[in-house]
């Protein structure tokens, strides 16, 4: 979250400004308001701080340094529910007032922040979990919520996989082609992509090959490890050829977080939790 926000930090109220942004606000929110008047949106926020004199911009920029302080609590494990609860009700409140601009990157971070939100907290390596005598009661529900998120991305490559390979482009390799000759994701030449043109093919098909044995192969004792580090091995080439370093951040991290315990490290019992658990908490089917 602090990445994120560091990223649009000088485009930040050139986004979300109600009239002078590239996209109105004002219109992203209106159409929001068509489909739920129940989503959050800074439109909330910005009429709340005009009825105490408040300006739009100053009240932006004070969006913007809430989402920056409650990513660092998060990041110290520090007033860990409090920051869990405020960075994802402000990053969707941001994204969706900003929906005609984003893409899939702000949707996973939602989804990211919408399960660490809801799991115990703090930590045991969080500061709260030092300082403070409050300990979560149930631990268990950690193993919960880490089974829906594992079931969550198995279902997002299942059906990312199925609509790559039954178009032709991904079987071809054009897709690949134009991702990576499309400004401003163009940081690899034309001319070398020429040079390794009949590599494009096989890539193509090994990324939805990938996606599509993701929800069947991460559950198989033996080939897990292999596969989860060959997403992840994915989403890196993605952001390195690419230069969509957040994107392949935010895969990495919910990857690490559903399917990183007991597949490539085992979690240790909490000191003083009084649970013992090993990775996921509830036995996978091979377990």
């Amino acid at each position: 979250m602090v990445l994120y926000c560091l990223s649009i930090r000088k485009d930040w109220t050139y986004l979300l400004t109600g009239n002078g942004g590239l996209i109105s606000r004002n219109l992203s929110e209106t159409i929001l308001a068509l489909e739920s008047p129940l989503i959050p949106r800074l439109g909330w926020i910005v009429g709340l701080g005009g009825h105490l004199g408040l300006s739009e911009l100053s009240i932006l920029s004070f969006v913007w340094y809430c989402l920056v302080t409650a990513g660092c609590f998060l990041l110290l494990g520090l007033f860990s529910r409090p920051a869990a609860i405020a960075t994802w009700f402000l990053h969707l409140a941001a994204v969706k007032s900003a929906d005609l601009l984003s893409y899939g990157m702000d949707n996973l971070t939602t989804i990211g922040l919408f399960y660490l939100m809801l799991s115990p907290l703090p930590d045991h390596l969080s500061v709260d979990w030092q300082w403070c005598k409050w300990r979560p009661k149930h631990q268990d529900l950690l193993g919960f919520w880490r089974r829906v998120l594992q079931t969550h991305m198995c279902l997002i490559y299942l059906f990312s996989g199925i609509a790559k390979c039954l178009g032709p482009g991904w079987w071809n390799g054009t897709n690949l082609w134009r991702a990576l000759t499309r400004p401003p994701f163009d940081l690899i030449s034309a001319e070398t992509l020429l040079r390794f043109k009949h590599f494009l093919p096989i890539a193509g098909v090994a990324v939805w090959l990938l996606e599509i044995g993701y929800p069947f192969i991460i559950w198989q004792r033996r080939l897990r490890r292999p596969w989860l580090i060959a997403i992840l091995l994915m989403h890196v080439g993605v952001g390195i050829t690419m230069g969509m370093y957040l994107f392949a951040s935010v895969m990495v991290v919910l990857n690490l977080a559903a399917f990183g315990p007991g597949i490539l490290w085992h979690r240790r019992q909490a000191p003083g939790d009084g649970s013992s658990f090993s990775g996921s908490m509830i036995p996978s089917p091979n377990n």
